[in-house]
Protein backbone atom coordinates (compact mmCIF):
# COMPACT_ATOMS: atom_id res chain seq x y z
CA UNK A 1 0.00 0.00 0.00
CA UNK A 2 1.26 3.45 -0.87
CA UNK A 3 1.35 6.42 1.48
CA UNK A 4 2.15 9.81 -0.02
CA UNK A 5 3.14 12.71 2.21
CA UNK A 6 3.07 16.29 1.03
CA UNK A 7 5.26 18.52 3.18
CA UNK A 8 7.59 21.51 3.22
CA UNK A 9 10.93 21.66 5.01
CA UNK A 10 9.95 25.16 6.18
CA UNK A 11 6.94 23.76 8.07
CA UNK A 12 7.55 22.90 11.75
CA UNK A 13 4.36 20.84 11.92
CA UNK A 14 5.58 18.78 8.97
CA UNK A 15 8.60 17.63 10.98
CA UNK A 16 6.37 16.83 13.94
CA UNK A 17 3.98 15.03 11.58
CA UNK A 18 6.86 13.06 10.11
CA UNK A 19 7.88 11.83 13.55
CA UNK A 20 4.28 10.96 14.50
CA UNK A 21 3.75 9.08 11.26
CA UNK A 22 6.95 7.13 11.84
CA UNK A 23 5.66 6.18 15.28
CA UNK A 24 2.34 5.06 13.82
CA UNK A 25 4.04 3.08 11.07
CA UNK A 26 6.30 1.32 13.57
CA UNK A 27 3.16 0.04 15.32
CA UNK A 28 1.40 -1.01 12.13
CA UNK A 29 1.27 -4.77 11.61
CA UNK A 30 1.71 -4.48 7.84
CA UNK A 31 4.44 -1.84 7.90
CA UNK A 32 6.72 -3.87 5.64
CA UNK A 33 4.08 -3.67 2.92
CA UNK A 34 3.91 0.14 3.03
CA UNK A 35 5.70 2.28 0.46
CA UNK A 36 6.16 5.88 1.57
CA UNK A 37 6.55 8.57 -1.09
CA UNK A 38 7.39 12.14 -0.14
CA UNK A 39 5.83 14.92 -2.23
CA UNK A 40 6.86 18.57 -2.59
CA UNK A 41 4.81 21.45 -1.24
CA UNK A 42 5.94 25.06 -0.73
CA UNK A 43 4.17 27.07 1.93
CA UNK A 44 5.35 30.22 0.17
CA UNK A 45 6.46 29.52 -3.41
CA UNK A 46 7.02 33.24 -3.94
CA UNK A 47 9.37 33.67 -0.99
CA UNK A 48 12.69 35.38 -1.74
CA UNK A 49 15.88 33.35 -1.31
CA UNK A 50 16.33 34.94 2.11
CA UNK A 51 14.53 37.46 4.30
CA UNK A 52 16.47 40.22 5.99
CA UNK A 53 14.08 40.27 8.95
CA UNK A 54 14.18 37.76 11.79
CA UNK A 55 11.72 34.87 11.90
CA UNK A 56 9.69 36.22 14.86
CA UNK A 57 9.19 39.52 13.01
CA UNK A 58 7.98 37.73 9.89
CA UNK A 59 5.74 35.44 11.95
CA UNK A 60 4.20 38.41 13.76
CA UNK A 61 3.44 40.11 10.44
CA UNK A 62 1.93 36.94 8.99
CA UNK A 63 -0.52 36.53 11.86
CA UNK A 64 -1.05 40.21 12.64
CA UNK A 65 0.29 39.98 16.15
CA UNK A 66 3.18 41.33 18.22
CA UNK A 67 6.72 40.05 18.06
CA UNK A 68 6.44 38.97 21.70
CA UNK A 69 3.38 36.88 20.86
CA UNK A 70 5.22 35.44 17.86
CA UNK A 71 8.02 34.37 20.18
CA UNK A 72 5.42 32.80 22.46
CA UNK A 73 3.99 30.93 19.45
CA UNK A 74 7.51 29.67 18.73
CA UNK A 75 7.84 28.52 22.33
CA UNK A 76 4.59 26.55 22.12
CA UNK A 77 5.66 24.97 18.84
CA UNK A 78 9.04 24.12 20.34
CA UNK A 79 7.32 22.42 23.27
CA UNK A 80 5.15 20.36 20.92
CA UNK A 81 8.25 19.34 18.98
CA UNK A 82 10.11 18.39 22.16
CA UNK A 83 7.32 15.97 23.03
CA UNK A 84 8.30 14.10 19.85
CA UNK A 85 12.01 14.20 20.65
CA UNK A 86 12.77 17.10 18.31
CA UNK A 87 14.85 20.17 19.14
CA UNK A 88 13.67 23.43 17.56
CA UNK A 89 15.28 26.88 17.67
CA UNK A 90 12.64 28.75 15.72
CA UNK A 91 13.76 32.25 16.64
CA UNK A 92 17.00 31.46 14.77
CA UNK A 93 15.37 30.09 11.61
CA UNK A 94 16.63 31.72 8.41
CA UNK A 95 13.38 32.07 6.49
CA UNK A 96 13.68 31.73 2.74
CA UNK A 97 12.68 29.91 -0.41
CA UNK A 98 12.74 26.09 -0.26
CA UNK A 99 12.40 25.33 -3.98
CA UNK A 100 16.02 24.17 -4.38
CA UNK A 101 15.70 22.03 -1.27
CA UNK A 102 12.72 20.29 -2.86
CA UNK A 103 14.68 19.76 -6.09
CA UNK A 104 17.45 18.24 -4.00
CA UNK A 105 14.99 15.86 -2.36
CA UNK A 106 13.88 14.62 -5.78
CA UNK A 107 17.54 14.14 -6.70
CA UNK A 108 18.10 12.15 -3.50
CA UNK A 109 15.15 9.91 -4.33
CA UNK A 110 17.18 8.43 -7.19
CA UNK A 111 19.48 6.93 -4.56
CA UNK A 112 16.71 5.99 -2.11
CA UNK A 113 17.90 8.78 0.19
CA UNK A 114 14.95 11.13 0.09
CA UNK A 115 13.59 10.30 3.53
CA UNK A 116 16.97 10.46 5.24
CA UNK A 117 17.79 13.75 3.50
CA UNK A 118 14.42 15.19 4.48
CA UNK A 119 15.23 14.34 8.09
CA UNK A 120 18.58 16.11 7.79
CA UNK A 121 17.10 19.20 6.14
CA UNK A 122 14.33 19.50 8.73
CA UNK A 123 16.83 19.33 11.59
CA UNK A 124 19.17 21.83 9.93
CA UNK A 125 16.48 24.37 9.10
CA UNK A 126 14.36 24.19 12.25
CA UNK A 127 17.05 23.41 14.79
CA UNK A 128 20.39 24.65 13.50
CA UNK A 129 19.67 27.93 11.75
CA UNK A 130 20.74 26.66 8.32
CA UNK A 131 19.78 28.64 5.24
CA UNK A 132 18.27 26.20 2.74
CA UNK A 133 18.41 28.77 -0.04
CA UNK A 134 22.22 28.73 0.14
CA UNK A 135 23.66 26.32 -2.42
CA UNK A 136 26.80 25.42 -0.50
CA UNK A 137 24.75 24.73 2.63
CA UNK A 138 22.56 22.34 0.64
CA UNK A 139 25.64 20.66 -0.82
CA UNK A 140 27.17 20.22 2.63
CA UNK A 141 23.97 18.79 4.08
CA UNK A 142 23.55 16.43 1.13
CA UNK A 143 27.02 15.00 1.60
CA UNK A 144 26.22 14.06 5.21
CA UNK A 145 23.67 11.53 3.93
CA UNK A 146 25.99 10.08 1.29
CA UNK A 147 25.30 12.15 -1.82
CA UNK A 148 28.19 13.24 -4.00
CA UNK A 149 29.04 16.92 -3.56
CA UNK A 150 30.01 17.54 -7.18
CA UNK A 151 26.86 15.85 -8.50
CA UNK A 152 24.67 17.82 -6.12
CA UNK A 153 26.34 21.11 -7.05
CA UNK A 154 25.91 20.38 -10.75
CA UNK A 155 22.26 19.51 -10.30
CA UNK A 156 21.52 22.64 -8.29
CA UNK A 157 23.20 24.79 -10.94
CA UNK A 158 20.70 23.43 -13.48
CA UNK A 159 16.91 23.38 -13.55
CA UNK A 160 16.82 19.61 -13.08
CA UNK A 161 13.82 18.34 -11.07
CA UNK A 162 12.06 21.71 -11.24
CA UNK A 163 9.30 20.03 -13.24
CA UNK A 164 9.04 17.27 -10.63
CA UNK A 165 8.53 19.79 -7.84
CA UNK A 166 5.90 21.67 -9.84
CA UNK A 167 4.16 18.40 -10.72
CA UNK A 168 3.87 17.48 -7.03
CA UNK A 169 2.48 20.91 -6.25
CA UNK A 170 0.02 20.78 -9.13
CA UNK A 171 -1.18 17.37 -7.97
CA UNK A 172 -1.62 18.70 -4.45
CA UNK A 173 -3.80 21.47 -5.81
CA UNK A 174 -5.82 19.03 -7.91
CA UNK A 175 -6.71 16.88 -4.90
CA UNK A 176 -7.46 19.83 -2.63
CA UNK A 177 -4.35 20.00 -0.46
CA UNK A 178 -4.23 23.48 1.07
CA UNK A 179 -1.96 22.83 4.02
CA UNK A 180 0.73 20.42 5.12
CA UNK A 181 1.55 17.85 6.28
CA UNK A 182 -1.01 15.99 4.21
CA UNK A 183 -1.09 12.20 4.06
CA UNK A 184 -2.74 10.30 1.21
CA UNK A 185 -3.31 6.60 1.94
CA UNK A 186 -3.73 4.21 -0.97
CA UNK A 187 -5.25 7.04 -2.99
CA UNK A 188 -8.40 6.49 -0.90
CA UNK A 189 -8.04 8.62 2.20
CA UNK A 190 -6.52 11.98 3.02
CA UNK A 191 -5.35 12.93 6.50
CA UNK A 192 -4.56 16.59 7.07
CA UNK A 193 -2.23 17.91 9.72
CA UNK A 194 0.21 16.48 12.24
CA UNK A 195 -2.31 14.10 13.77
CA UNK A 196 -1.48 11.88 16.72
CA UNK A 197 0.21 8.52 16.12
CA UNK A 198 -3.01 6.82 17.22
CA UNK A 199 -5.06 8.70 14.62
CA UNK A 200 -2.55 7.97 11.88
CA UNK A 201 -2.39 4.31 12.88
CA UNK A 202 -6.17 4.08 12.74
CA UNK A 203 -6.15 5.64 9.27
CA UNK A 204 -3.50 3.17 8.09
CA UNK A 205 -5.53 0.27 9.43
CA UNK A 206 -8.75 1.48 7.84
CA UNK A 207 -7.12 1.99 4.44
CA UNK A 208 -5.50 -1.44 4.68
CA UNK A 209 -8.71 -3.20 5.71
CA UNK A 210 -10.74 -1.65 2.93
CA UNK A 211 -8.00 -2.45 0.45
CA UNK A 212 -8.22 -6.10 1.51
CA UNK A 213 -12.01 -6.10 1.18
CA UNK A 214 -11.96 -4.65 -2.33
CA UNK A 215 -9.01 -6.68 -3.62
CA UNK A 216 -10.03 -8.97 -6.50
CA UNK A 217 -10.33 -12.64 -5.67
CA UNK A 218 -8.87 -15.44 -7.80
Amino acid sequence: MQVEIWSDIACPWCYVGKRRFESALASFAHRDAITVTWRSFELDPHAPPTHEEAQPVLLARKYGTSVDEARAMNARMTEAAASEGLEFHLDDVKVGNTFNAHRLLHFAAQYDLRAVLAERLFAAYLGEGASLSDIETLVALATTVGLDAAAVRTMLASDQFADAVRADEAEAQSIGVTGVPFFVLDRRYGVSGAQSPATLLSALQQAWDEREITAPTT
